[in-house]
C-alpha cells in the first residue's frame, strides 16, 4: 500500500514538473507555475527551447508580407545559435522589415498556462509582442467565446509598462476590447517571463510569475488559438517612429512553453470548453 502511494506521488511530481525522465533536464530555467489544486498537476504539452541553428518548421510558420508601415519577412526571423529566437527590426533599402513566428496550423490549443522568456528590444520605434490568435477572432457574435485575440504582452516603449489586451468580434464596427497596463520596474533590461493562465472562466496575466491582471472580459474564449511572437513598426503611434529608431534592433525569446492542468492520477486534461451561446 505504501509503495502504491509512493508511485502515485512520484507520478504527480513528474507531471507537475511538466514531463518525464530526460525531458525534465531541458527545462532550464524552470517555470514558476500557479499552484495546482489538490489531485491535479501541471503537464508540459508543447514547448520550444530554440536550440540548434534553424527554427523548427514543424512548430512554427514565418509570416511573409506587408504589415503596418513595413513588411513581415523571413529575413528578420532566425535562431541566434545561442539558444534563442531572434526577431529583428531592420532597414533594407527604403523598406523596413521585422517579423512574426506563429504556430498556425501546427499547434492550436485552448486553456492552460502559456509562458515565454523574453529579452526586449533596445530601441523605441517598434514593439514586441507575445500573443494568441485564431480565425474566430474576426467573426461577430458569441462575444469572445468563439475567438479572442489574447495579447499576453505588448511592449511599445522602453519604460516600465507592459500592455495586456483582449480583442474580439472582429476589427470593424462591432469590435470590442479590454486591456490593462502593468508597471514592472526594470522590465526593459535583461530576461523576463510573460505568461497567461487561461481557464474556461477567466484569464490571468503574469510578469515574472507575479499576477498583473485577472479578467473575464469577452466571456472567455472557448476555442483553440495559435501562438505568435512578433514585432510591429509604424511611422508614429504608441511605440514612436521607426524612422527614428536605432537599427538593426531585435528582441530575443529563450523559450515558449505550454502546460495543461491534468488529473494527477489519470493524466486527463481537467478543463473542458463550455458550449457557445
Amino acid at each position: 500500500m505504501r509503495l502504491t502511494a509512493f508511485v502515485s506521488f512520484l507520478a504527480a511530481m513528474l507531471l507537475a514538473l511538466g514531463a518525464e525522465g530526460p525531458e525534465m533536464k531541458k527545462l532550464e530555467p524552470p517555470d514558476v507555475l500557479p499552484p495546482a489544486p489538490e489531485g491535479q498537476a501541471w503537464k508540459l504539452v508543447w514547448h520550444d527551447e530554440f536550440e540548434g541553428e534553424k527554427l523548427d518548421e514543424s512548430k512554427w510558420d514565418i509570416a511573409d508580407g506587408p504589415r503596418r508601415a513595413g513588411f513581415w519577412s523571413p529575413k528578420a526571423v532566425a535562431l541566434d545559435g545561442k539558444g534563442s529566437l531572434a526577431i529583428k527590426t531592420l532597414k533594407e533599402g527604403d523598406k523596413y522589415l521585422d517579423g512574426c513566428a506563429r504556430t498556425r496550423g501546427k499547434f492550436e490549443h485552448a486553456f492552460g498556462y502559456y509562458v515565454a522568456r523574453i529579452r526586449l528590444q533596445k530601441s523605441a520605434g517598434h514593439w514586441s509582442a507575445f500573443w494568441m490568435f485564431g480565425s474566430g477572432v474576426t467573426t461577430v457574435g458569441n462575444e469572445g467565446m468563439d475567438g479572442t485575440e489574447i495579447d499576453i504582452m505588448e511592449k511599445p516603449g522602453l519604460d516600465d509598462r507592459v500592455h495586456h489586451n483582449l480583442h474580439w468580434d472582429g476589427y470593424g464596427k462591432a469590435h470590442k476590447s479590454a486591456g490593462h497596463v502593468s508597471k514592472n520596474p526594470g522590465i526593459a533590461e535583461g530576461w523576463h517571463t510573460y505568461a497567461l493562465l487561461w481557464t474556461p472562466d477567466e484569464y490571468v496575466f503574469y510578469v515574472d510569475g507575479k499576477e498583473q491582471w485577472r479578467t473575464k472580459a469577452g466571456g472567455v474564449c472557448q476555442v483553440p488559438l495559435y501562438l505568435k511572437l512578433s514585432d510591429e513598426l509604424e511611422f508614429g503611434g504608441w511605440a514612436g517612429d521607426v524612422r527614428k529608431a536605432t537599427l538593426p534592433d531585435e528582441f530575443l525569446t529563450d523559450y515558449v512553453r505550454v502546460y495543461d492542468l491534468v488529473d494527477a492520477k489519470t493524466g486527463q486534461v481537467v478543463w473542458k470548453p463550455k458550449p457557445l451561446k
